[in-house]
């Protein structure tokens, strides 16, 4: 029986295998630019704002995170989205706007990277936190820091150098002021929490050498 040979089937098999290197293989490998996910970007933040203002009208900030309650297990999808007021929301929107526009420009699939910090970030704190409610994206900020910081060094390539490179630049002194315990009122167990998530994201989805 004579051979079909497509092209374009041949070019995805080989792309397929290339992406076997990986540990998650295509949801590690996917390349995109900022434009195609400013969408999923802008719609995170408007989320946030939006629940912000609804916390007006509806007490939200009881869903926070408590440690070791079972009441506080809902905090660990909702604290990046509860804020204690205004000043509070504004010096998370910034940090976290920035660091999701260069997640989005980086090779990674964002909402498996956000997914994954979120989750594990909250996880960590709910298990080993101090005894207090614990509400606002910070965790989340400090993960994503760490998480380009990382995966950067990992990945020796070109473009997660840069932007790690970026990242220590513009947070680097509040990576490491943030998690000690030097201001009242701050989740800094938090801040370590995320950042510990952030670190054992890159390092769970480091690209993996052929063997």
């Amino acid at each position: 029986m004579a051979a079909f040979e497509c092209p374009d089937c041949l070019a995805r098999i080989s792309a397929g295998r290339r992406g076997a290197i990986y540990g998650l293989g295509s949801l590690t490998t996917h390349v995109h630019r900022i434009k195609d996910e400013i969408s999923g970007v802008m719609l995170f933040m408007t989320v946030i704002w939006v629940v912000f203002m609804l916390d007006h009208v509806i007490p939200l900030q009881q869903y926070g995170l408590e440690p070791r309650s079972l009441s506080g297990l809902s905090g660990i999808a909702a604290m990046p989205f509860l804020h204690s007021g205004l000043n509070h929301l504004v010096s998370n929107t910034i940090p976290l706007l920035v660091l999701l526009m260069l997640l989005a420009g980086s090779r990674a699939r964002s909402w498996l990277i956000v997914l994954t910090i979120g989750l594990l970030s909250g996880g960590l704190l709910w298990v080993f936190g101090r005894p207090a409610l614990h509400i606002g994206a910070s965790a989340m900020i400090f993960g994503l820091a760490a998480f380009l910081l990382v995966s950067g060094v990992l990945e020796r390539r070109f473009l997660p150098l840069v932007i790690s490179a970026l990242v220590g630049l513009l947070y680097g002194s509040t990576l490491l002021s943030g998690i000690l315990p030097t201001v009242n009122g701050v989740s800094w167990d938090g801040h370590l929490c995320g950042m510990i998530a952030g670190i054992l994201t890159a390092s769970w989805l480091k690209p993996r050498s052929q063997s």
